[in-house]
């Protein structure tokens, strides 16, 4: 089941059915079965502290991903996305795009980190910001 969660801000998701659908297509897609996956929308400052707190970075960024999915057995993709939401509008701003398709981009990469794509190295990167683009083209004929 997806599920969406406000942590310190108050944020509205737009469409939640039809992005629950699509998350589950993202997951299908990749060979997977979407379980429990919960975003959890949260202010720059918890996010950071999350960072610094279990990832070890002292920094600002979008997304935060805690993987509770069993890819080898049941095949089943589960988690918690924590998702800034001011970063996001930043990151919209700076890369010449809408709040909300930035938006969109970051729960597809959430997903998509729950189904095992890295993004560390320069070439995972890329297959990451692929994938990203071709399930954002998916969402607009759901």
């Amino acid at each position: 089941m997806i599920r969406y969660y406000n942590d310190s801000i108050t944020y509205r998701l737009r469409e939640k059915r039809r992005i629950a659908r699509w998350v589950k297509a993202i997951a299908e897609a990749e060979g997977y079965t979407a379980g429990d996956i919960n975003y959890i929308f949260c202010s720059s400052e918890v996010h950071r502290k999350m960072n610094i707190d279990f990832v070890g970075h002292d920094y600002f960024t979008d997304i935060i991903t805690f993987d509770y999915s069993d890819r080898k057995g049941s095949r089943m993709v589960a988690g918690d996305v924590f998702i800034d939401v001011e970063t996001v509008a930043d990151n919209a701003r700076i890369y010449g795009t809408t709040k909300t398709n930035e938006m969109h981009r970051i729960i597809a990469h959430g997903v998509l980190h729950l189904c095992g794509q890295k993004d560390k190295s320069p070439k995972d990167e890329k297959q990451m910001h692929r994938k990203e683009d071709k399930y954002l083209k998916l969402l607009t004929q759901m």
